[in-house]
């Protein structure tokens, strides 16, 4: 029996997956709606993390934050209170790699073992299971589970001890992130010169350019869709925890820094719950100016 824990964005089509293949899935989340819903699709709902962990050897958590995290896992009614000795919690929300280490530590002393397993790849590869998974935790371990993670993941890989797959999948948003940033910073260069940023997509993306982020999220920006995938805030969070880790350990990350206040600035523009590839509009605002599909001259510029 597998549980799962984080009815979200990411974790209904993940569980979505694990139904697909066969798996008896009990889930908990705060959201009663979403709990309802997957529990319609064949999932078993549980009244709190401790029952979940009672019927479960595997207990899967996706979750937006450490606090979040710590609380499922520690508080009074949570997985450690109600986990059998032997069972695997798989922690595969994005937090800190400090705080992951001190659960893993926590739990081992229980006799339950912990991975973190945070994945890249946003909602569509959620969807259709094709998440990227960075693991941290013991060999043994991992592959206890590796089957189940691949009813969710194409590339999954093991990329040492715990807090190591934490520790990526910060590495892997600083990438996410700045790259977004400077695609934003280039589509409004572009467009407020004139270019027909359709044709400019299709120039680029064959090239040294090209890239996994510019072909998820221009189209997003084309069709100006920033129905959330991969949400600012999150992104937010996850960055304020590459800054924190880096300080940290003497890492200097001024570019990272520089995305932050980004999304900082969005979060009081009100735009917290969009898309990080809503990161364009903070570039549109500076230049008064929002891309489109079509060609626009400078004369199309809002405001002028």
């Amino acid at each position: 029996m597998i549980g799962f824990i984080g009815i979200g964005i990411m974790g209904k089509p993940m569980v979505r997956n694990l139904l697909k293949h066969g798996y008896r899935v009990t889930v908990f989340d705060i959201n009663n709606e979403a709990v309802r819903e997957i529990v319609s699709e064949g999932a078993i709902a549980a009244n709190s993390p401790k029952e979940v962990a009672q019927n479960s050897n595997v207990i899967f958590t996706m979750l937006p934050n450490s606090e979040h995290v710590k609380s499922v896992i520690l508080d009074k009614n949570g997985i450690i209170e109600g986990a059998k000795k032997g069972s695997i919690v798989v922690d595969m929300s994005s937090i800190s790699p400090i705080v992951s280490k001190e659960l893993a530590q926590i739990l081992e002393s229980k006799g339950i073992d912990m991975l973190d397993a945070p994945v890249s790849g946003g909602e569509p590869k959620a969807i259709d299971g094709t998440l990227a998974i960075m693991v941290g935790g013991k060999e043994e371990v991992f592959q206890k589970v590796i089957d189940i993670l691949k009813c969710m993941g194409k590339d999954i890989t093991l990329v040492g001890g715990n807090g190591a797959g934490t520790t990526v999948k910060l590495a892997n948003q600083i990438m996410v992130n700045v790259n977004i940033a400077a695609m934003s910073e280039a589509l409004v260069l572009a467009a407020k010169a004139g270019i027909d940023i359709k044709k400019m997509y299709q120039a680029i993306r064959g090239g040294l350019a090209g890239s996994a982020v510019l072909d998820a999220k221009m189209p997003l920006i084309l069709e100006r869709n920033f129905k959330p995938g991969g949400r600012i805030d999150i992104n937010l969070k996850d960055l304020t925890n590459v800054i924190d880790t880096a300080h940290s350990i003497g890492a200097p990350v001024p570019l990272t820094s520089q995305v932050l206040e980004m999304f900082h600035a969005l979060k009081v523009d009100g735009k917290a719950g969009q898309d990080h590839a809503g990161l364009i509009q903070y570039y549109e605002k500076l230049a008064n100016f929002e891309v489109t599909q079509q060609k626009r001259g400078r004369d199309h510029a809002k405001g002028e």
